[in-house]
């Protein structure tokens, strides 16, 4: 099922460059991130996930970057700019060859499942 998504056409066209660009850098920092590292960690301090995360992966024994971009109280503004582009509501973001594949539950299946593997290989 395909999630919804404004119509570029329901953007008034004067507003469209300001969306665009709206923390663009850490979008960028991400997409950069994902052409050098297989396994891409967005999070920020303090969320216990994002721990859960990266612990998973260093047990795993998979090599992975991870950005973390201020806490509860900071930086909300820039890693909204993530929720927006993702669609994912919540960090980590954990992405796997440039797909996005949930937060720590997440890839805590796709561990336990073999998965992790068979992504890391295709």
């Amino acid at each position: 099922m395909p999630r919804h998504i404004l119509d570029e056409s329901k953007i008034h066209p004067a507003i469209r460059q300001k969306i665009s660009d709206n923390h663009r850098d850490l979008v960028d920092e991400v997409l950069e991130a994902m052409k050098k590292t297989d396994i891409v960690v967005a999070g920020m301090a303090q969320n216990p996930n994002c721990g859960r995360a990266c612990k998973a992966l260093k047990k795993k024994g998979v090599t992975f970057t991870y950005i973390e971009k201020g806490s509860y109280l900071s930086q909300w503004r820039k890693r909204n700019a993530l929720k927006m582009w993702t669609g994912w509501p919540t960090f980590p973001m954990v992405f796997v060859k440039g797909v996005l594949v949930g937060g720590a539950d997440d890839l805590e299946k796709l561990i336990d499942s073999g998965e992790l593997d068979t992504l890391l290989k295709g």
